[in-house]
């Protein structure tokens, strides 16, 4: 390599002198010699062929140059291009992703929720005459009849619809039952009266209407439909909001976690997570074998009726009942709204009722006594009223009702209690012609069967039907002729 290149550097210098000889001929007017043509000849096409390479590589590396520069500039902002797409690519799917997940932890925080869901709740006060006994009597002082008073207690409402013309009103059966009046407190503190939709005792649900020509216009533009959600898709450990008449002092906002779904409340369980006892707002519901969503939010007396509701604010539970007891905090139970909205639909369209006056109501003219859970395992019975006796001329004869029949049904309603009849036949008036379901004993087992019963008119409650009923006091029997069952109540 080393002698290419010596050569190659003798050979141009030679070259370099020819060249400096003939032009320097040529300036002084001699004429070159032919052997000196031939070497200029040579020179011209190596210092062409050397210019040419000169001016090629010029033009190549600045071409190179160029290009990278470019396709450098290029690149680069296809590299922006790129970064800045792939960023909002990820924003998006983020936001798309907080979207989608946002269907069970929700977006919103607790006080936007309260904010948005405040004019869907409302407060019910429930204003009712009670039997209440002399506690001087039981020491041989004063009337030994029962005494009456009237009692005031509060509970909550989740507003859900209405129709041409009533606003419609979810809560628990509970809250207004016996209920002689009836009023509802909305967002603006307006106060309206509203009556009975319908009832549902099995599953503790009502519903109640309040006619709109009696909302104000600015109660109307104030308030809102609930929006129900999905409680089938709850997750335990999802955060919760409840809203409420707590204790009857107005609306009240609290907040905590599903802490289980699913939740059975059985009044002979304890600390697996039902109730050992007394559960509040709920001494008269039969909570046995349904399911619940338990909540460590604060649930307590007034908040029965109200709402539960996820993070998107929706409603997930109607609020029910709580345990109460000094070893246990923290365990309140809501039903869920997709167990339910069949039967919440469904008494949303039944006819509204008012209470009829006492001697304009009907009567079926039976005495009849509760089947207790106790009853209904020692007998075989099914749930419901035991016939114990038909009047003689009343509406049950007519209707062929005859004792030992077990009433479960009275106009499409749950029958579980005699005190349950007798409320619901304060709204029924004399002639009034409607369909009971009864149990008929079978051969040791029951068959359902259906009857059209027409009320007869009321009669009032004499001496005679008070001895007559004391007389018939624990001598009724089941229908297979077991033991006494309990003590027959008065005709009703």
């Amino acid at each position: 390599m080393m002698d290419y290149r010596n050569n190659h550097n003798n050979e141009n210098e030679t070259n370099n002198e020819n060249m400096m000889a003939a032009e320097q001929n040529s300036f002084n007017g001699k004429k070159p010699s032919s052997k000196n043509k031939k070497a200029a000849k040579l020179a011209k096409k190596i210092g062409a062929i050397a210019l040419s390479a000169v001016l090629f590589g010029g033009v190549a590396g600045g071409t190179f140059q160029a290009v990278n520069h470019f396709a450098g500039s290029t690149t680069a902002a296809a590299t922006t291009t790129t970064a800045q797409q792939t960023t909002s690519n990820s924003s998006l799917l983020k936001a798309a992703a907080t979207s989608s997940s946002s269907t069970s932890t929700g977006t919103m925080d607790v006080s936007t929720i309260a904010k948005n869901a405040m004019p869907s709740i409302v407060s019910i006060t429930n204003q009712s005459v009670q039997e209440v006994q002399n506690y001087f009597s039981m020491f041989g002082y004063g009337a030994q009849t029962p005494q009456t008073e009237e009692t005031t207690s509060c509970g909550s409402g989740i507003i859900i619809g209405k129709n041409d013309t009533e606003l419609l009103i979810v809560t628990n059966n509970h809250v207004v039952e016996d209920a002689d009046t009836l009023s509802v407190s909305f967002v603006n503190n307006q106060v309206c009266k509203a009556n009975i939709k319908g009832t549902d005792a099995d599953n503790d649900l009502a519903v109640i209407a309040v006619p709109l020509s009696e909302i104000p216009d600015d109660t109307m533009s104030s308030i809102a439909v609930a929006t129900m959600g999905d409680s089938d898709s709850v997750e335990v450990g999802e955060q919760v909001v409840a809203i409420g008449n707590a204790l009857g002092y107005g609306q009240s906002v609290t907040t905590g976690i599903i802490s289980a779904a699913n939740r059975v409340i059985d009044s002979d369980s304890s600390s697996d997570g039902s109730s050992d006892g007394t559960t509040a707002d709920t001494s008269s519901t039969d909570t046995t074998g349904k399911t619940y969503l338990q909540t460590d939010a604060a649930i307590n007396p007034g908040n029965s009726g109200g709402a539960l509701l996820n993070m998107n604010g929706e409603v997930i539970g109607i609020n029910s009942a709580k345990l109460a007891s000094t070893e246990v905090e923290g365990m309140g139970y809501a039903i869920p709204v997709s167990r339910v909205s069949d039967i919440i639909e469904n008494l949303m369209n039944e006819q509204t009722r008012t209470k009829v006056a006492a001697e304009d109501q009907g009567t079926i003219g039976i005495k009849c006594l509760d089947v207790s859970s106790q009853i209904q395992q020692a007998y075989n019975m099914p749930a419901g009223v035991y016939i114990s006796e038909v009047t003689s001329g009343s509406a049950a004869e007519n209707a062929g009702l005859k004792s030992g029949y077990v009433l479960t049904s009275f106009d499409g309603h749950s029958i579980t209690s005699t005190s349950e009849l007798k409320s619901l036949l304060q709204y029924y008036s004399a002639g009034e012609t409607v369909e009971v379901e009864v149990q008929v004993p079978d051969n040791g087992s029951y068959e359902t069967k259906t009857f059209s019963l027409t009320l007869g008119t009321s009669t009032s409650s004499s001496d005679d039907q008070q001895s007559d009923s004391q007389q018939n006091a624990g001598s009724s029997r089941s229908a297979e002729g077991g033991n006494t069952l309990t003590s027959a109540t008065p005709s009703i």
